[in-house]
């Protein structure tokens, strides 16, 4: 069973910070070295220096970026930049957003603390693999300051909660604000205090199993792991100990505010043939058809039918490749689901990208030659400059193929969804050493 309780939140305040926008920040691995300046710039309060503090050449066993996060979320508890709330509380969370085709929507999320269960339960599930990297600097992290800053983005099944949530919606939230550099999101939260509501939202949650991680795998793998740390080291604790929840965002996998954007890729410094020869490699899996611009192309992408992947290819100029026989990769890899090996990004990555450039899974995983765009137009303007040879174009990755990757137990690809917004830092955190 999906079991979700309140806690007692820990907030700003808006009157130390002024104006939360300001504070809060994309998930942490959302977070490069020039956004993180940004933020720093931003305000002395931005939670990146909790989430993603910046190293120093000096760093050491007792003074370094975990460190200083810990110090300085103590300092900012002592002085009330930082306040916990006094009673437990479940928390909503409303985006409205514009999409690149000028459509408004919104989504809406039930904030909660979920028991932590491993993936074989049944009740979570991933869709994504993890890296060791991540989930050693999250852990580092999590040892140095018992809280949960980022969000685990989970989908589950059915509309019931938002449909308890409406009345809660529809009064002043406590919190509205846009986070500085993604001004087109407006976040706005309420809190739920409510006994009865509370208690209808744990039961109508309760019964709920297959809820999808859409975002934070490794955190919600890092939070299983510093379960059992503290576990051994307290085998006497309660089975309802704060470190045996984590803090999640609940999305209906209904909500027609739910949406994945693409992640086109970008091929640079590859010198392993031209363009040209590519694309006559490619005719070995795909129809290869050229097109006149780049609106003909987003039009022919968009036209995909399902059971035939297809990707845009551009290098200057402008071609469809779509895949001729679903049947090769069935013969190339048999031992994977159908649902997997029909996913654009497989498609992609196991036949054009590994088959016809031979660029190596190994060489994709440390980023070599491929970089990840959400706005396909600067890969356009870096082909154009000469500084990329081609630009991969995808189409979104569809909820349903996440449910059913899922459901054949299936670990999509790296960067196979963009679910779209984030659910953001620093609205709420929950400190999981004590209710």
């Amino acid at each position: 069973m999906a079991a979700i309780r309140p806690f007692r939140g820990v907030r700003y305040d808006p009157a130390r910070v002024g104006d939360l926008s300001n504070v809060i920040s994309q998930p942490y691995d959302r977070i490069g070295p020039e956004l993180q300046q940004r933020y720093y710039d931003l305000s002395p309060y931005n939670i990146v220096r909790l989430i993603r503090g910046r190293e120093q050449s000096a760093d050491s066993e007792h003074d370094n970026v975990y460190t200083r996060a810990r110090d300085t979320y103590r300092r900012w508890l002592a002085d009330g930049v930082l306040v916990r709330e006094r009673t437990p509380a479940l928390y909503v969370l409303e985006q409205t957003f514009m999409l690149p085709d000028g459509q408004r929507r919104t989504r809406r999320g039930l904030i909660a603390a979920l028991e932590l269960t491993p993936f074989d339960a049944g009740v979570v599930l991933p869709h994504e693999r993890t890296l060791a990297g991540p989930k050693a600097d999250r852990l580092n992290l999590m040892r140095a300051i018992p809280v949960n800053f980022g969000h685990i983005f989970m989908l589950y099944p059915g509309e019931g909660i938002n449909e308890l949530l409406e009345t809660v919606a529809g009064e002043p939230p406590i919190v509205e604000a846009r986070e500085a550099f993604e001004h087109e999101v407006v976040q706005r939260l309420w809190m739920v205090s409510d006994p009865a509501l509370i208690g209808a939202l744990k039961e109508e949650m309760a019964p709920r199993r297959n809820l999808i991680i859409a975002d934070g795998h490794h955190r919600y793998e890092t939070a299983l792991t510093f379960r059992d740390e503290l576990r051994a080291a307290d085998p006497g604790a309660p089975a309802d100990a704060a470190f045996n929840f984590v803090m999640v965002t609940l999305v209906s996998l209904d909500d027609p505010g739910l949406v994945i954007l693409p992640t086109h890729r970008l091929v640079h410094g590859y010198r392993g043939m031209s363009a040209a020869e590519a694309l006559e490699r490619a005719h070995a899996y795909f129809e290869v058809q050229h097109l006149e611009g780049r609106a003909a192309l987003e039009a022919a992408l968009a036209a995909a039918d399902p059971d035939h992947p297809r990707f845009g290819f551009y290098d200057g100029r402008y071609a469809l490749l779509t895949l001729r026989d679903p049947g090769v990769l069935a013969a190339l890899l048999p031992e994977r689901a159908p649902a997997w090996r029909l996913l654009d990004v497989t498609v992609l990555h196991e036949l054009f990208i590994e088959r016809v450039l031979g660029i190596s899974k190994e060489a994709v995983e440390r980023h070599e030659h491929i970089e990840y765009l959400r706005d396909p137009a600067p890969g356009y303007e870096a082909v154009a400059r000469g500084e990329a040879q081609f630009l991969l174009l995808l189409n979104p990755t569809r909820r349903e193929q996440v449910q059913a990757c899922v459901a054949a137990g299936e670990r999509m690809p790296q960067k196979s969804t963009d679910f779209y917004p984030k659910v953001i830092s620093g609205l709420v955190m929950m400190p999981v050493d004590a209710w």
